[in-house]
């Protein structure tokens, strides 16, 4: 089986026609490859029809760390020989131990194509020069990413992270329209423009378009106003993706800022209730945590993999542009939700609310020092530049949080430039006692 040309934009009818002669394919090849698989499954056949894979058990990213560990360095789910491996990839680690990932030349291919046509549906053409801001050292943002860009036809100049001084003098001098990177990561370059270029303002270097992913943030209407205003160009929610499964399988378009699935030719998408793992229909309205299967990989295919990710699921119908992949938002990480007096928080819920203050950055930590349960939310929220902090403004960040999120916060505002500038994925709940 091979990728389905155009597959964003084919109909459901011709799709499953599609889906139902790869998964016959890949499931006879992970039956019959993948150790990990085998001993799950506990001699159950897969179904011959996808409709029917909730019959099998789920598997999640702790039973990888394991398989890894027992079997070094890809794991018994490791379907392919290491001969076929032409790139070895790490995971970030944000959220445990960095994983290593293999991928065969159309492990490889696959990827690029698909990530290609998030990017291009969020704007980027042969026209773009775009700098790709991301990790190169050997986690998938950086390499993978880079060839998804460039999939698009667009100029791609592999940047990276650090030297931010030098980024802003290579804008000015190469003329790059577009930039990728993490949505945190403008904030960042505001800061090193305000410091080391007196009189630039970041709308003066000329950027048209900014494709983001690797964090929350961009569902929020007034992070992206604010980026539109400071920097003239146009946010898109470019790249979302889990790196153990493919890189980039969902963007946003032209006109609408939900994440369109692109991926349906080679990767089947499910709902389940994150605290039981029950089924869910993938209907609009619902929510619950994103489960994916490999319709098409030779070294490390997944089934029932559990994303951790909540999403939202808001259309199902085709978009204007034509695409017909359904469209979500990611709601937050299932490891990321903080439970206060029983009501379930992400932090882009609480972003959501931050971002209506003007006097603050944007930026904010949730630090729990302790084991839950907990009554109140413990909240530092960052000051924006050359802001100072007006009597009851941590009250009235309270009071717009207990409002809005029915939570009870505990709120501390901390000068500007408190939380340490970052240029890859920003951790904004942190526990002391994970």
């Amino acid at each position: 089986m091979s990728l389905l040309d155009q597959a964003e934009f084919a109909s459901p009818e011709f799709l499953r026609a599609h889906q139902a002669a790869a998964w016959a394919v890949q499931s006879a090849h992970v039956a019959g490859h993948s150790a990990f698989y085998r001993d799950l499954w506990q001699g159950r056949v897969p179904p011959a029809d996808l409709r029917d894979l909730a019959e099998l058990p789920l598997s999640d990213k702790a039973q990888l760390r394991i398989a890894q560990a027992e079997h070094p360095p890809f794991g018994s789910y490791m379907a392919a020989s290491r001969r076929d491996a032409v790139r070895l990839h790490r995971t970030s680690g944000t959220t445990g131990q960095a994983m290593n990932l293999a991928l065969s030349a159309r492990d490889c291919a696959v990827t690029e194509a698909v990530g290609g046509r998030c990017q291009s549906a969020a704007g980027l053409t042969p026209e773009d020069t775009v700098v790709h801001c991301l990790n190169y050292q050997m986690w998938m943002g950086g390499l993978t990413d880079h060839m998804t860009l460039q999939a698009t036809g667009a100029l791609v100049v592999p940047f990276g992270v650090g030297s931010s001084e030098l980024l802003v003098r290579t804008i000015q001098e190469v003329g790059i329209t577009a930039i990728s990177c993490t949505p945190s990561y403008p904030t960042v370059l505001e800061r090193v423009i305000a410091e080391r270029f007196p009189g630039l303002r970041p709308r003066d270097l000329g950027l048209r378009l900014g494709l983001f992913g690797g964090e929350a943030g961009l569902d929020d209407p007034a992070f992206r106003a604010r980026l539109r205003e400071v920097w003239g160009m146009e946010p898109r929610n470019a790249n979302y993706g889990v790196s153990d499964v493919f890189s980039n399988f969902a963007a946003q378009c032209e006109a609408d800022t939900r994440l369109h699935f692109m991926a349906a030719d080679v990767l089947w998408p499910e709902l389940i209730v994150p605290e039981t793992g029950a089924s869910l229909p993938l209907a609009a309205g619902q929510t619950g945590e994103l489960v994916l299967t490999h319709l098409l990989r030779d070294c490390q295919p997944l089934v029932r993999f559990r994303s951790g990710d909540i999403i939202s699921v808001d259309e199902t119908a085709p978009c204007s542009c034509g695409r017909t992949g359904f469209r979500f938002r990611v709601v937050g990480r299932a490891d990321d939700m903080v439970v206060v007096r029983g009501l379930n928080l992400f932090p882009t819920m609480v972003a959501a609310v931050i971002n209506e203050f003007g006097l603050l950055s944007g930026d904010y930590r949730i630090t729990l020092d302790s084991l839950p349960p907990y009554d109140t939310l413990p909240l530092a929220v960052e000051l924006a530049r050359g802001q100072i902090a007006p009597e009851g403004l941590a009250e009235a960040v309270a009071g717009a949080i207990k409002a809005r999120l029915g939570a009870t916060a505990r709120v501390k505002v901390v000068p500007h430039g408190t939380f340490p500038l970052t240029e890859g994925k920003t951790k904004r709940v942190v526990r002391a006692n994970p």
